[in-house]
């Protein structure tokens, strides 16, 4: 029986930021499928025209309290290809560490505090927290586990002061360094815990042999030669191969939507998709054993289109990215820690900065005068970029689920939206769904 459906979702939570979706239904065909996003444009981009560009990753780092070593990282790198700084071993690694860190702990909190809800049936994590209050203790312990990675190395828990142009302006103590590796070691229970609970629940199917829609799905990361990349890398498209860090803003055209103050990015061949996900699908010959362990104890299938594994990729990323920042760790403490200067600017013009936040490649690119000054500035951010494959993925699913409940319709659609962890803005509330 062709239906047609009158739904309205006001108020979807735990995403960020704010927007709406519209879906006309007739006759059992989506007509209509728009993700509106509604926040007020953020000019972050022309706030750093005429600053001296050691004042740029301290800006930077302000669009977003959860990805802020990621924007402060991309944004000291860009500075550093334009000025010719080659920063040290050392410093590279303690970056490294952070973004380790703040990877790990983004992942946990969508995770725990937004994903988690759905599949209990629940708003939020409050009931959780008193039913079952050891289980939701597990995701707080990792989470404040990570957080004291970024408060060490970065000199503080949100917006890093110690990531700066050309080294670090604070150095963690190796104590500090060592417990954080003993409560490391510790967290693998914790994350053996997280995966049996996450593995206990069924994913939504999705339309993998729709055609039109699904066939030839594209996915886009970084990609290294040996490790797996988070801090270093070069574009990769799993459908055409590399396409480098000089290329890639030609290679992704961002365009401007009606219903959008959010830029849509897309290819050649369309919309694509960044993030845990992606990461793995065209890296996961480079994780380390035990999130390959984590991978079969999953039953995770590589490569996989399904968008609702998104949550089961970000929780194996957290086996690697916990065994990588013990390496890291190691690797550090093996030589001790230099107090080094910051290294000098040898020329100017333009750099490029990208490095893999939790929600997908990162992209910041400037122009630095030769006093110093940056002249313009560009940054290509994960979320816009998965906007336009939510909007697909959406209209591939809608149809396969139009005879369940209307609730149950509801709660489908939040709960893929929620699976690409879309971070809208560092707004915090709400997103309205509705089908007319």
């Amino acid at each position: 029986m062709h239906k047609n459906h009158s739904i309205k979702v006001d108020g979807l939570t735990r995403v960020e930021g704010h927007g709406n979706i519209v879906v006309n239904i007739k006759k059992g065909r989506v007509e209509e499928l728009r993700l509106e996003i509604i926040e007020s444009p953020r000019f972050f981009e022309v706030m750093l025209k005429g600053r001296h560009y050691s004042e740029a990753h301290h800006i930077m780092s302000r669009i977003c309290g959860i990805c802020a070593v990621s924007h402060t990282s991309a944004s000291v790198k860009a500075v550093e290809d334009a000025m010719g700084i080659r920063i040290s071993r050392q410093t590279r690694l303690l970056r490294e560490l952070a973004l380790c860190g703040e990877t790990i702990q983004s992942h946990i909190l969508h995770l725990y505090f937004m994903v988690l809800p759905d599949l209990l049936g629940q708003g939020s994590l409050l009931p959780l927290l008193e039913s079952d209050p050891k289980t939701a203790k597990v995701g707080l312990s990792i989470k404040k586990t990570a957080g004291e990675i970024c408060r060490v190395i970065g000199g503080r828990l949100v917006h890093p002061i110690a990531i700066i142009p050309g080294g670090m302006a604070h150095l963690p103590k190796i104590k500090e360094l060592k417990t954080l590796r003993k409560d490391l070691k510790a967290s693998f229970g914790q994350l053996d815990q997280a995966l049996e609970l996450f593995s206990g629940f069924s994913i939504p199917d999705f339309p993998e042999s729709n055609d039109k829609l699904t066939a030839k799905k594209e996915f886009i990361s970084l990609r290294t030669t040996r490790d797996y990349p988070i801090y270093h890398g070069e574009p990769y498209s799993s459908l055409s191969g590399p396409l480098t860090i000089k290329r890639y803003s030609r290679k992704i055209i961002e365009t401007t939507i009606k219903h959008s103050t959010a830029k849509h990015a897309r290819t050649k061949r369309g919309s694509f998709m960044v993030g845990a996900l992606a990461r793995i699908n065209n890296n996961h010959r480079r994780l380390l054993p035990k999130a390959r362990a984590a991978v079969k104890k999953a039953d995770f299938t590589v490569p996989s289109t399904n968008p609702f594994l998104n949550n089961t990729a970000q929780l194996i990323e957290c086996f690697h990215l916990t065994e990588r920042t013990i390496k890291l760790i190691d690797q550090i403490t093996e030589k001790g820690i230099t107090r080094e200067s910051p290294k000098k600017p040898t020329k100017y013009g333009r750099g490029t900065g990208i490095v893999e936040a939790p929600r997908g490649i990162l992209y910041h690119r400037y122009t630095i005068s030769r006093t110093g000054k940056i002249i313009s500035a560009n940054c290509m951010i994960p979320t816009a970029k998965n906007l336009g494959q939510i909007e697909k993925d959406l209209r591939a699913y809608v149809p396969t689920i139009i005879d369940l409940k209307k609730e149950e319709i509801r709660a489908r659609i939040e709960q893929m939206v929620r699976a690409f962890d879309p971070c809208i803005s560092c707004s915090s509330h709400i997103m309205k769904v509705s089908f007319k």
